[in-house]
């Protein structure tokens, strides 16, 4: 084991047991989205008591393999005061090789309250952005989103803030999220972020590397809203992501691409 105090979650990521991940290709190689990190790092968190992912940085691209896997370990440190250290690491899965550390982070348990839900919708006064050749321009750009992740369906820009809407594409793993025992179909957590490809003044698309103040409020949600602001530190964005009511799904207090 990486790292021995607490508790350690294993298990095996690959294509052939998760397909949809073949759709998240970043100049051809297959890397695990960073909303993949969040979520296993909330599910573990979730067993040991502690819903709130209180920092997460990515160290490492987690590259998957065409053919067979990755196995991988989440090692979860004691409760010191209501907070736990985590880290997760992968190697081959045949058990060769040492482990990499791909990502560090916080877990906590006091929980921050869901701001404002998302019920006016679309919101009001800010002007929509044209989301048609998105997918086709991040391509070129060398970011191949394969089906599951081409959610986004429309958005808008309200000064610095922006706002998007994200529909589980037809026929898509991510149209039976719930029943996949995802809090938030990594999938359809990363479309939110694909606005971003629509206002980076021709730059390549971001991918996030640094997360903080995570909340899942609703597991299983699929059809999203999305509100991204500058978040309190100004270093980032602060997410609010809620159901198709306007009701909260997730937070997070900062995310750094």
């Amino acid at each position: 084991s990486p790292e021995s105090d607490g508790v350690v979650f294993t298990g095996r990521l690959s294509q052939e047991a998760q397909p949809w991940l073949a759709g998240h290709a970043v100049r051809g190689s297959v890397l695990l989205p960073g909303t993949a990190f969040v979520e296993l790092a909330l599910a573990a968190g979730a067993q040991a008591g502690c819903e709130l992912l209180d920092d997460l940085a990515l160290e490492a691209p987690l590259v998957l393999p065409e053919r067979g896997g990755v196995a991988f370990q989440i090692t979860v440190g004691e409760d010191a005061g209501g907070s736990r250290t985590f880290a997760l690491h992968t190697r081959d899965e045949g058990g060769a090789g040492a482990w990499t550390r791909h990502a560090t982070g916080l877990l906590t348990t006091a929980a921050p309250v869901p701001s404002e839900n998302l019920a006016v919708w679309p919101p009001a006064g800010a002007e929509p952005l044209p989301v048609d050749g998105l997918y086709e321009a991040l391509a070129e750009a060398g970011f191949g989103y394969g089906p599951a992740f081409q959610g986004l369906t429309a958005a808008w820009r309200d000064g610095d803030d922006l706002y998007a809407e994200i529909t589980p594409p037809e026929g898509t793993v991510v149209e039976s999220t719930a029943a996949e025992g995802f809090g938030l179909h990594p999938a359809l957590f990363d479309a939110c972020l694909h606005v971003f490809g629509l206002v980076s003044d021709g730059e390549s698309a971001r991918v996030p590397f640094a997360w903080s103040s995570v909340v899942l409020h609703a597991w299983g949600a699929s059809a999203l809203r999305v509100r991204l602001t500058p978040s309190a530190d100004g270093d980032g964005m602060a997410l609010e992501v809620a159901d198709a009511q306007g009701a909260p799904v997730l937070s997070v207090g900062s995310l750094v691409l």
